[in-house]
């Protein structure tokens, strides 16, 4: 008798009732199963139906001639439903996992057929082969807590805002290019407007001038929000100190070459929830590690995995490039102005990601331990601005 064959036994014996969620917009598919060789039993719910939840597992151990007290394992995919559902099958006694959707192993034909129903079925049997031991058929998300989740809002509505922003200038940048004009963004932008004329001398035409002023509307109440965000935030940090979490974030404005963008990102995204065991962890919840490829006598390096939190790791990239300005006496400055300060353009750019990495985790100790980074210099007065 194989290993194998034993594990799903095992799982025969243990009676207990899997389900799979497939999650849409407008209708969910169930997938239940008790074990390996069994044909999945597949329904079809209206989305978000908890009640229609609740009367597909009951029907299902019914049908499977399972006990009520039967016990419950399922899993879905990780994405616009978010963490709700989790919480309330938990609540519900379930054992629910949820999965990372790009870890899940895929065939690697060409062309493969997919529907909902099918990616159901997929991963009904491939939670089947995890309990059976199976622990890398799929990575599983580490799901925060309500308060943990609702700590982003703020540095994330900010980041949708500034890009709104930008795009928003670059539009009136546009249509005011498209007349050979342009305007200096440190000025009131009202006066420029009024002051612009056609290479003739006209005045704007109307309908491009109300535009203009619509898009100028849009902006200042941007710039408002944008502005009441961000005292919002430095209030925060004043205030809650004592906080374990904002001290986090207390803690990181003491370096120089740190600021609030950063140090709250940091915290929020990273720190402040996650417990790392070593610094492989850090790098690879980052997306920052190495992605080597070897076959036989070929071997090249892919690039970074890019695999984990976006936010953090376009952040640490935008710290080493103010971390070799800020910390110029630091170990890890020196590092890479050795290895990379006298290369390419291009080599500069590659190291920089290394450097991101090493400074990633240099600040995860520095919060765990207090540690300074060899030869970071610190703020004489930290000030949140």
């Amino acid at each position: 008798m194989t290993a194998t064959t034993r594990q799903f036994e095992t799982i025969a014996s243990t009676l207990t009732l899997f389900v799979s969620f497939e999650l849409g917009e407008s209708s969910w598919k169930l997938g239940f199963t008790t074990g390996m060789g069994q044909r999945p039993r597949e329904r079809t719910i209206g989305a978000r139906d908890r009640v229609a939840v609740r009367r597909e597992i009951e029907r299902a151990k019914e049908r499977l001639g399972l006990p009520g007290n039967t016990p419950v394992k399922s899993c879905y995919e990780a994405g616009r439903e978010g963490f709700w559902l989790h919480r309330w099958l938990v609540s519900e006694g379930i054992e629910n996992y949820v999965v990372d959707a790009s870890s899940i192993e895929v065939n690697r034909r060409l062309r493969r057929a997919k529907t909902d129903r099918m990616d159901a079925t997929r991963l009904l049997l491939l939670l089947v082969r995890f309990f059976g031991g199976e622990r890398s058929v799929w990575s599983v998300v580490r799901v925060p807590s309500v308060e943990e989740e609702d700590r982003r809002h703020l540095h994330r509505e900010l980041l949708t805002m500034k890009r709104d922003r930008t795009r928003l200038a670059n539009r009136v940048q546009g249509l005011l290019a498209n007349q050979g004009l342009r305007v200096d963004w440190r000025k009131p932008l009202q006066k420029q407007l009024d002051a612009l004329r056609s290479w003739d001398g006209a005045a704007l035409p109307k309908g491009l001038r109300d535009r203009l002023d619509q898009e100028r509307e849009r902006l200042e109440l941007l710039n408002r929000q944008i502005d009441a965000l961000e005292a919002t935030r430095r209030e925060r940090i004043r205030a809650g100190s004592d906080e374990p979490v904002l001290g986090k974030v207390s803690q990181l404005l003491t370096l120089q070459g740190v600021g609030s963008n950063s140090a709250w990102l940091y915290v929020m995204e990273f720190f402040s929830w996650r417990q790392f065991r070593n610094r492989r962890e850090v790098g690879a919840l980052a997306g920052l590690t190495p992605t080597p490829y070897q076959s036989g006598e070929s071997h090249r390096e892919q690039g970074i995995a890019k695999a984990g939190n976006r936010h953090v790791r376009a952040m640490a990239i935008e710290i080493a490039w103010g971390w070799l300005r800020f910390q110029p006496d630091s170990a890890l400055t020196r590092w890479y102005q050795e290895r990379f300060g006298h290369g390419s353009s291009r080599l500069r750019r590659i190291g920089i990601v290394a450097l991101a990495r090493k400074l990633l985790i240099a600040l995860w100790r520095f919060l765990e331990t207090g540690v300074v980074p060899e030869g970071a210099r610190l703020k004489a007065a930290p000030r949140v601005r």
